[in-house]
């Protein structure tokens, strides 16, 4: 082992190398030598383990490589044609042409964000939106933060601190990765208080909870499952007419949040903000990535007073959204005063896409499978923590269906379409490979369509 460590070569060598040579053309030298180090240390732990010493070469090589894995962009597009829409993996909601080039522009140069042009002086981002939530929702007043986490946090911080919130026993839920309602508002500083029972909650149950120390009423939507059979909610109507006989307010975190009527697409209700707007919520909590169809952020309307409160806080500055994310939602925004949404809006399109659309399309990329793949009938998901248990009837090229565990076949294509140029993800399930056009943009079927023809072939 000694012999070993003896071949390693020195430092000063290594960037004598013609690789290395190449490699500091580009590079700092403090870089390219810190590279060395690192990978003379993992050449001592290969000695170590009881291997031969790399070549002076592979050394070289090692060092190359790592340059290239420390300075490559992982981030990369992919299509997603797994067949769930707003799939959080998968970066949820993809933007419109209109939101993208608003997003470029502002982040290309200098901008207005907090300057008035009007009087020349300092304004507030606020500004540039508020009037488009208001329009859209009926809200009196908006206000936007990065993520809907924020925005609950925000608004339990300035209304609730110390002060108790009764909330549902069934709707105290976990929305993923390990991310809780408890907790959000435990870190708010306000106390929960759980009414009702996991499947049955009643307008009497809240009442009955209140005491001097109440803050608000609070309601979560279910997010990402559904209770079936006995069960009982109370209506946001029911519920701020019971807060207002206490004189308490109502907020409602609605996490997708939803500006369309879902039941006109063949899809389950969805709360509609404008919905909670009418009832007299207080303060409304939604994501701008989701059913919204723009960018992350954290979206609150509600009553002027209360949202006003918001804007005052300390802690709304440090959830404030950026101003790239926020030209994108003015930009989303903008869609919907139009009426325009399911023409322009990536996810809203998808919905819309008829079934007979779809299939045309699934029978392009099926003849693109040189006789692996046919088509079959199927279901998407909206995902993305919006209708739990609704799905959209859809059409799905299948490979490899019907065995009794995935063929290498499946499991070679799902992995090489991965590693596609840009990468196409499906989905297995059953043992077979599925793709389904429905959360794909015509305008990439293209590139579907050349990734299964060329990999196809090979298999």
């Amino acid at each position: 082992m000694t012999t070993e460590f003896r071949k390693l070569p020195s430092v000063d060598q290594l960037l004598s190398h013609s690789l290395i040579n190449q490699l500091s053309a580009s590079y700092p030298h403090a870089f390219v030598t810190n590279l060395i180090r690192k990978q003379l240390d993992d050449a001592r732990q290969t000695i170590t383990a009881g291997n031969r010493c790399p070549s002076l070469n592979e050394i070289a090589e090692a060092v190359v490589s790592r340059a290239r894995k420390y300075t490559a962009t992982s981030l990369r597009p992919v299509i997603n044609a797994t067949g769930v829409v707003l799939h959080t993996n998968l970066g949820r909601a993809p933007l419109s042409q209109d939101a993208i080039d608003a997003m470029r522009r502002v982040s290309s140069g200098f901008s207005n964000l907090e300057f008035d042009l009007e009087s020349g002086a300092r304004g507030s981002r606020q500004a540039h939106l508020e009037g488009l939530l208001c329009e859209v929702t009926g809200a009196e007043a908006g206000l936007v933060v990065n993520n809907n986490a924020a925005a609950v946090l925000l608004g339990l911080s300035a209304h609730a601190k110390r002060k108790e919130i009764i909330v549902s026993r069934g709707q105290a839920v976990e929305i993923g990765d390990s991310f809780r309602i408890p907790d959000v508002m435990r870190q708010s500083g306000a106390k929960l208080v759980e009414v009702g029972t996991t499947n049955c909650t009643y307008a009497t149950d809240y009442e009955q909870a209140i005491t001097p120390s109440t803050a608000a009423l609070l309601r979560v939507h279910s997010s990402n499952f559904k209770v079936i059979g006995f069960t009982n909610e109370v209506s946001i109507e029911e519920l701020v007419t019971t807060a207002d006989k206490h004189e308490l307010s109502v907020f409602d975190d609605l996490g997708s949040g939803c500006f369309l009527e879902t039941t006109a697409f063949g899809l389950t209700s969805e709360p509609m903000v404008q919905r909670s707007i009418a009832a007299g919520a207080a303060l409304i909590f939604f994501s701008g990535d989701k059913l919204v169809g723009g960018p992350q952020a954290g979206i609150i309307v509600g009553k002027k007073q209360y949202v006003d409160k918001l804007r005052r806080h300390p802690l709304a500055r440090a959830v404030r959204i950026d101003k790239i994310r926020l030209a994108g939602l003015i930009a989303t925004l903008i869609h919907y005063v139009r009426g325009e949404a399911t023409a322009k809006i990536p996810i809203w399109r998808m919905i819309a896409t008829p079934v007979a659309e779809i299939e045309r399309r699934a029978c392009v990329w099926a003849e693109a499978t040189n006789g692996l793949g046919m088509v079959i009938d199927g279901e998407s998901m909206v995902g993305g923590g919006s209708l739990p248990g609704g799905t959209l009837p859809t059409k799905l090229v299948v490979i490899g269906q019907g065995g009794k565990k995935a063929s290498p076949l499946v499991i070679n294509l799902s992995r090489a379409l991965r590693e596609w140029q840009i990468p196409v993800i499906g989905r297995i399930q059953d043992n077979a490979f599925l793709l389904d056009p429905r959360s794909v943009l015509p305008e990439e079927d293209a590139t579907v369509c050349k990734a299964l023809e060329e990999l196809c072939r090979r298999s």
